[in-house]
């Protein structure tokens, strides 16, 4: 079995639970946020609906420079929507996948960097980029998602087992 092929069983699993909790967040708490320090429930809804395209980033490209010298920074849509979220995350989650497919275990092999201000952030396999950087970066921050939802009483899905407002999983 390819690498990629190994790594799809986990990735549907971890991206279905993390759209699971994008449908929860209701569009009157976009601007809802725990603390004076934390991002606003939008802007984190909107970041993870983001995430998965770093898979094809990290697959299809070999660097990326997210504050490229002399140029504006990257910054991705915030969106404003429950529906615009799932939307967005749908579309990354189609390229991301497709990109994780079509990767070979050589390619997943190589190297990819990631860069800000022309200096090096980190370098990783492309196979440690789609673990850290994309599936575990999105966890942890599906993990921010489910306590901001449950600060404003809104029913937490089932991810690994059961949740206090749901059962079964």
């Amino acid at each position: 079995m390819s690498i990629s092929q190994s790594l799809l069983p986990e990735f549907d699993h971890e991206m279905a639970n993390t759209r699971k909790t994008l449908e929860r967040v209701p569009d009157d708490k976009f601007d809802w946020k725990p603390h004076e320090k934390s991002t606003p429930m939008g802007g984190l809804a909107s970041h993870l609906a983001n995430l998965p395209i770093w898979a094809a980033h990290g697959l299809n490209k070999d660097s990326i420079d997210i504050a490229p010298p002399g140029q504006p920074p990257l910054r991705a849509e915030q969106l404003t929507t429950r529906d615009g979220v799932l939307e967005t995350f749908d579309k990354n989650l189609a390229a991301a996948r497709e990109a994780i497919a079509a990767a070979t275990d050589e390619q997943l092999m190589q190297t990819w960097t990631l860069q800000r201000g022309g200096k090096t952030v980190f370098t990783l396999p492309r196979v440690g980029v789609l673990r850290s950087f994309v599936m575990n970066h999105i966890i942890h921050h599906r993990a921010q998602l489910g306590v901001y939802l449950r600060l404003c009483d809104i029913p937490v899905p089932s991810i690994y087992g059961p949740s206090a407002d749901e059962g079964d999983f």
